[in-house]
C-alpha cells in the first residue's frame, strides 16, 4: 500500500472528493426528497459509466436509451481538442434537428455495443506519424484485432484529421475507414481528411453527416423523456478559440542561458523560458493538465523575406475567403510561414517547375520527404527553388495560421488569475539568416505589459485523480515537466495525502535543470515525496528518464499496484514511445507478466484513467 495512506475513524465516512466539493455536494442535496436522490444516484452512476466527464454524455446516460436503430452514435478520438469539437458541433447540430444522439469519447465507448450499432460517425485524428489519439487507442486496437464483430447492419462514415507535415497524414482515420468496411459495414459517403486547416474538410463533411443522418434516422424527440438539468447549464465563456483574450504578459524570464553552437548560431533548444499571463478580467478557468492557446504572428523579419523573395509588394490588397487585406498582413497574421506542408510543395513544384521537389513527393521519396517538412520552412524553400508567384496564389496555397498550445505550468489554486508556461524558444541560424518558432519567438520576444491573444484548451484525458490519497508518478523530460509543476501546486493547496514522484531528464544539469530551486524546496517542505534524474550528457553513457524507470522498476511496479496514478508529458516521436517501452518492460519484469500480459496492463491502466499522455 502507498506511505501515505491514511487511516480514518469509523465514525467519518471515507471519500474520494476534497472538501470544497463535499461542501457543494451538500449544498445540492440539502431538502432533496428520496426521490430525487435515487434519480441523482442515477445521474452520478451515468456520468463514472461514462469515464467521458462531458454532460452530453453524462445526460445520455441519465435519459431512456433509445433503440440503436433510431439513434445516431458520434465517437470521436482526439488529442488536441479539435475532433472533439468538431464531434459535439455535429451532435448539437443532430439534436437540434430532433435526432436520437449520443457522444462518446473513444475510451468510453462500450466495444461490446458496436455489434448493435446502426448509424456510427467516427471523428478522429491522427497523433504524429500515424499514431492513434490516446483516448482512441483501445478502439483502435479492438477493431484491429480478432474481437471485432462482423458489422452487415452498420452504417458509418470517418472524418479523419491530421497533419500534412507527417508522411502518414490521416493514417488512423484511413485504417478505421478501410477496417469497418472489411467487417461488413457500409460506407456512407467518403471519408474526411482535414489537414491543420480542418475547417476547409470538416464543414462540407458535417453538412453531409448531417442531411445523411436526418435521411437515415426518424426524429427520437419522441423517444426521449424530459429531464431538467440539476442546474442550469454554465454559460460558454465570453473568451475562446476563436475569440481570445488579451491577456498581459507579466513576467518573461529566462529558466537556462543561451548556449552556442560550434557555428556560432544559438542553440534550438537553449532559450528556456518561465512565462506568467495574467487572466484577470477574462473569467478563463483552468485545471492542472489543461492548455493554453495562443494565436501567434509571424515574426516581421520574416515575412518581408517572403516578399523581398518573391519580389512581392507587401501593401497589395489581396481578396481571399472573404476578406480584404493587404499582403503583409496575410502573411503576418493569417498564414503559416514557419511549418512547411506537403501541399505547398506540390504548388510550389508547379511554380518552379522543379523536377527535384516532384521526385520527393513520389511515394518512394516519403523519408526524404519527411525530412524536407522537419527541416524546411516556407521561406526556404522559396529561396532554394526559384518560383513565380502571384499575391494571390500565395495567400491561397499557403495554410492558414493556427493556435499553438502550451501545457500550464502553474495551479489557479496556488497562482490565482495568472497561467504560466515553460516555453523552448525556437531560434536557429541558417544559410540564408535567422529562423524562428512563430509562436515561440512571440512569447520571447514579449515584454512586460504587452498583450498577447490566448485561450484555454481544456484536457479532460490529464487530469489528477480524484481521490488526493492515490499517489502519482510524474514522467516529464525538458519542458514536458510543465504540467507537473501544476499538478504539485495543486495537491499542495489541497493538502493531498497521496505521495508525488518526478523524473525529469535534460542534457544537463548545470544549465538544463528546469525549475531547479522549485523542486528542491518542494522536497524539503514534503510536496514533492521523490525526484529522479536523468541528465543524458553529463557522462559518458547517454541517461534518459526511460533508464530511470528501468533502474527503479521494482518501485515503480509497487506503485503502481498500490493504486498510483502515471502521467507522461512532452516528446511524442522518440521519448513517449521509449518510455511506452519501458513500462511494458517494467510491468513485464517486476510483475512476472508476459510481453502481452504487460500490454494489456497497461491498457487497463489507460482505461481507468490512472495512465494518461500528453505528448507533442
Amino acid at each position: 500500500m502507498p506511505a501515505a495512506a491514511t487511516t480514518i475513524a469509523p465514525a467519518v465516512l471515507a471519500t474520494p472528493l476534497p472538501a470544497d466539493r463535499l461542501d457543494s455536494l451538500a449544498r445540492l442535496t440539502d431538502g432533496l426528497d428520496s426521490n430525487s436522490l435515487w434519480w441523482l444516484s442515477g445521474y452520478a452512476a451515468g456520468l463514472a459509466r461514462s469515464g467521458a466527464g462531458t454532460l452530453a454524455t453524462a445526460v445520455a446516460a441519465a435519459l431512456p436509451e433509445a433503440r440503436s436503430s433510431e439513434r445516431l452514435t458520434i465517437v470521436y478520438g482526439s488529442q488536441t481538442g479539435n475532433a472533439k469539437r468538431l464531434a459535439e458541433q455535429l451532435a448539437s447540430q443532430a439534436e437540434a434537428a430532433g435526432l436520437g444522439v449520443r457522444l462518446l469519447r473513444a475510451d468510453a465507448y462500450p466495444t461490446r455495443e458496436l455489434k448493435n450499432e446502426r448509424l456510427l460517425y467516427i471523428v478522429i485524428s491522427t497523433q504524429g506519424d500515424g499514431d492513434p489519439p490516446d483516448d482512441a487507442r483501445g478502439l483502435v486496437e479492438f477493431l484491429a484485432g480478432k474481437r471485432a464483430p462482423e458489422l452487415k447492419n452498420l452504417s458509418y462514415a470517418v472524418l479523419g484529421l491530421g497533419d500534412s507535415s507527417y508522411p502518414q497524414f490521416c493514417a488512423i482515420g484511413s485504417k478505421l475507414d478501410t477496417r469497418l468496411a472489411e467487417l461488413g459495414a457500409t460506407r456512407l459517403f467518403a471519408r474526411g481528411e482535414a489537414d491543420l486547416d480542418f475547417e476547409t474538410v470538416s464543414t462540407p463533411w458535417l453538412q453531409q453527416a448531417l442531411t445523411q443522418a436526418k435521411e437515415t434516422l426518424k426524429p427520437a424527440a419522441a423517444h426521449l423523456a424530459t429531464v431538467t438539468p440539476l442546474r442550469p447549464l454554465p454559460a460558454a465563456p465570453a473568451f475562446h478559440r476563436d475569440a481570445p483574450f488579451a491577456a498581459e504578459l507579466i513576467a518573461n524570464r529566462r529558466l537556462i542561458a543561451r548556449g552556442t553552437s560550434a557555428r556560432g548560431a544559438y542553440s534550438a533548444d537553449k532559450d528556456i523560458r518561465h512565462i506568467e499571463l495574467s487572466l484577470e478580467g477574462s473569467g478563463l478557468h483552468y485545471q492542472p493538465g489543461d492548455a493554453l492557446g495562443l494565436w501567434p504572428r509571424n515574426p516581421p523579419e520574416l515575412v518581408q523575406a517572403v516578399l523581398e523573395t518573391l519580389e512581392l509588394d507587401g501593401d497589395a490588397s489581396v481578396s481571399h475567403g472573404g476578406h480584404n487585406l493587404p499582403l503583409r498582413q496575410w502573411l503576418g497574421e493569417k498564414r503559416e510561414l514557419t511549418k512547411l506542408a506537403r501541399p505547398f510543395i506540390a504548388s510550389h513544384a508547379a511554380h518552379a517547375r522543379s523536377d527535384e521537389l516532384n521526385r520527393l513527393l513520389a511515394p518512394d521519396n516519403a523519408a526524404q520527404l519527411a525530412d524536407l517538412l522537419s527541416r524546411t520552412q516556407v521561406i526556404d524553400l522559396l529561396q532554394r527553388y526559384d518560383g513565380q508567384w502571384s499575391a494571390e496564389e500565395l495567400v491561397a496555397a499557403l495554410r492558414p495560421l493556427t493556435p499553438r498550445l502550451y501545457s500550464i505550468a502553474s495551479s489557479q489554486k496556488a497562482v490565482g488569475e495568472e497561467a504560466h508556461l515553460t516555453v523552448a524558444h525556437l531560434q536557429y541560424e541558417s544559410e540564408h539568416g535567422p529562423r524562428w518558432g512563430a509562436a515561440s519567438h512571440l512569447l520571447a520576444a514579449a515584454e512586460e505589459g504587452e498583450r498577447l491573444p490566448v485561450f484555454i484548451e481544456h484536457n479532460e484525458r490529464f487530469r489528477l485523480p480524484a481521490d488526493g490519497n492515490r499517489d502519482i508518478v510524474m514522467i516529464g523530460p525538458g519542458t514536458g515537466v510543465a504540467p507537473f509543476r501544476g499538478f504539485v501546486q495543486d495537491r499542495a493547496a489541497d493538502g493531498a495525502g497521496g505521495r508525488n514522484w518526478l523524473l525529469f531528464g535534460n542534457p544537463h544539469f548545470r544549465t538544463d535543470f528546469l525549475y531547479q530551486t522549485e523542486w528542491q524546496a518542494a522536497l524539503k517542505s514534503g510536496q514533492l515525496h521523490r525526484l529522479d534524474l536523468a541528465f543524458s550528457r553529463d557522462q559518458a553513457q547517454k541517461v534518459y528518464v526511460q533508464h530511470r524507470l528501468r533502474e527503479h522498476g521494482r518501485d515503480l511496479y509497487d506503485w503502481l499496484q498500490g493504486g498510483a496514478h502515471l502521467y507522461v508529458c512532452g516528446d511524442a516521436t522518440r521519448m513517449a514511445r521509449d518510455v511506452h517501452a519501458a513500462l511494458l518492460s517494467v510491468i513485464a519484469e517486476h510483475g512476472g507478466k508476459s510481453a502481452e500480459a504487460a500490454e494489456e496492463y497497461l491498457n487497463e491502466l489507460q482505461q481507468q484513467g490512472r495512465y494518461a499522455r500528453d505528448v507533442y
